[in-house]
């Protein structure tokens, strides 16, 4: 059950991992925006549809008009997509209005979220979701100027709990953060309902349970919250551990809402305080590296080494997003991740390696970046790291580029001078295409290579797999003991999908799905 979902996961990753996560919520919010409007006609909503449309007019215009002023004089790009997205946050969050003084506050609520992005920054990114910024600057301003309005989350309803489900989905599976998503649902929701019985028994009404559960789950803003808030990936902390904890945090005080004087701690002030926990997380993961050299590795892959120009900490196997501004960006925007290649032993050094021949404006404006220039490293993420046992037996699957953080590993291991039993399976189109072929071999572990031709001067722990294709009964026949084993695999999502039936006997997987930049 468990490899069918697995290989079911890693199969509609490789669909939706076709689309930049910006054009994917982007698209997912326009279809609830349509699906809400078509319902307010019916009066199945709060707002009238001449309220949704006011609203979102006043928001996107005040919105885009502070994100390009802010660009403008900062003199960096402005991406439409960002704009939108905080735009429909809002138009979901806040109460569309008719009213002169209602559209005002809708205004400042967009320009307070512009803002947001740059003066609460760290290091280039910003360190709180946007539109809970607004929604809460504009909360808090309604105490005394209540005719502005205040965030009213109304999207929290029956009739849109199934579409926020649906496309809230879509963009989990993009941004691989349906479990973190999940832990916060279920603590925001038993919460609420330990609160909400809270509440009965001191009013001394009757309290039933379930006829509190449903409400609050299909009512409340919690799915849309946690789908298209919490998680925003700036926003939230490199491992899944901490994103777990700041999922927790956030689910509590949503649930529980603390009143300070005239406002609560619940719903977007929770995702502020879930933030401010991440920042303590991500304090070090983002810094400028300098290019100090490109190196040809095989026909298509290239290496590029940078200095990074401050402290940098990372684990073996984890991927940093790498921003490259350029003009007339292509829908995937202005920034790629990339699995570390070398290893925490080489700091200040830090390399990362991609595989040329994409026609996208991002590697193209890589390939022209000149030595000395600077780059900025949003983040650093990832759990695709070794057991922590060090005698736990470990099989490692690479196909193609996705050999790189497995070569980040197997550097960490050599430079820290530790021994561990690793199994290694390379996948690669031709023998010219093995790429840190040294790496591997300065390892010192077995290495079976699936490619068309047989590779010159193998080493004796090397074997060839005779031209056959990689499939799940050819795993298992290379690797008998894979029973035994941790299985880390890193390459395309269908590859992963054909080989899950002969991972899922190992003792645990860890994938790494990467779907081409």
């Amino acid at each position: 059950m468990l490899g069918t979902l697995n290989s079911l996961w890693n199969r509609v990753f490789a669909i939706v991992g076709r689309y930049s996560m910006y054009r994917l919520v982007v698209f997912a919010l326009g279809a609830l925006a349509i699906i809400a409007f078509v319902l307010s006609f019916a009066a199945l909503v709060g707002p009238a549809p001449g309220e949704m449309l006011a609203a979102l007019a006043v928001l996107a215009a005040a919105g885009a008009g502070a994100d390009v002023v802010t660009h403008r004089i900062l003199h960096t790009a402005w991406r439409w997509e960002a704009s939108l997205i905080t735009t429909l946050i809002l138009l979901f969050v806040l109460r569309p209005t008719l009213e002169p003084w209602g559209l005002v506050g809708l205004a400042v609520a967009a320009v307070a979220a512009s803002l947001s992005k740059v003066l609460l920054a760290w290091q280039g990114r910003h360190v709180f979701n946007p539109a809970a910024v607004g929604a809460a600057v504009l909360t808090i301003l309604s105490v005394w100027l209540p005719d502005l309005g205040s965030s009213s989350w109304w999207v929290g309803t029956p009739y849109l709990a199934g579409p926020v489900i649906v496309l809230g989905l879509i963009v989990l599976l993009r941004t691989e953060k349906v479990r973190v998503i999940a832990v916060f649902l279920v603590v925001a929701v038993a919460v609420a309902v330990v609160y909400a019985g809270v509440q009965y028994r001191s009013a001394g009404l009757e309290f039933d349970t379930w006829d509190v559960f449903w409400p609050i789950l299909w009512s409340s803003p919690f799915l849309f919250l946690g789908a298209f808030m919490l998680s925003e990936p700036l926003t939230l902390p490199p491992r899944r551990w901490q994103q777990f904890t700041v999922a927790a945090v956030v689910g509590v005080l949503a649930g529980w809402p603390i009143v300070i004087g005239e406002v609560s701690l619940g719903q977007e002030r929770a995702l502020l305080v879930g933030n401010l926990v991440a920042v303590v997380f991500s304090l070090r993961t983002a810094v400028r590296l300098v290019l100090i050299d490109r190196e040809t590795l095989t026909p298509t892959v290239r290496e590029l080494s940078f200095r990074a120009e401050r402290r940098f900490r990372f684990a073996a196997g984890q991927y940093l997003e790498l921003e490259v501004p350029h003009p007339h960006p292509d829908a995937r925007g202005t920034r790629r991740e990339f699995s570390i290649v070398s290893a925490p032993e080489e700091l200040p050094v830090v390399k990362i390696a991609l595989r040329e021949g994409s026609q996208s404006s991002y590697k193209k404006a890589l390939a022209v970046v000149p030595p000395g220039a600077e780059l900025s490293v949003t983040g650093v993420w990832g759990d695709f790291v070794l057991p922590a046992r060090g005698d736990a037996p470990v099989l490692m699957v690479a196909a193609g580029i996705g050999v790189t953080p497995f070569v980040s590993q197997l550097r960490h291991l050599r430079l820290a001078d530790q021994d561990r039993d690793v199994v290694f399976v390379y996948v690669a189109s031709d023998a010219g295409e093995l790429a840190f072929r040294a790496d591997l071999e300065a390892a010192g572990i077995p290495v079976i290579v699936f490619t068309r031709d047989r590779p010159a001067g193998l080493p004796p722990h090397w074997q060839w797999a005779q031209g056959v294709r990689l499939d799940a009964d050819g795993l298992l026949q290379v690797v008998p003991d894979i029973a035994s084993r941790h299985a880390y695999i890193s390459g395309p999502p269908g590859l992963i999908a054909d080989l899950t039936p002969a991972l899922e006997r190992a003792r645990s997987i860890t994938t790494d799905a990467f779907s081409g930049y």
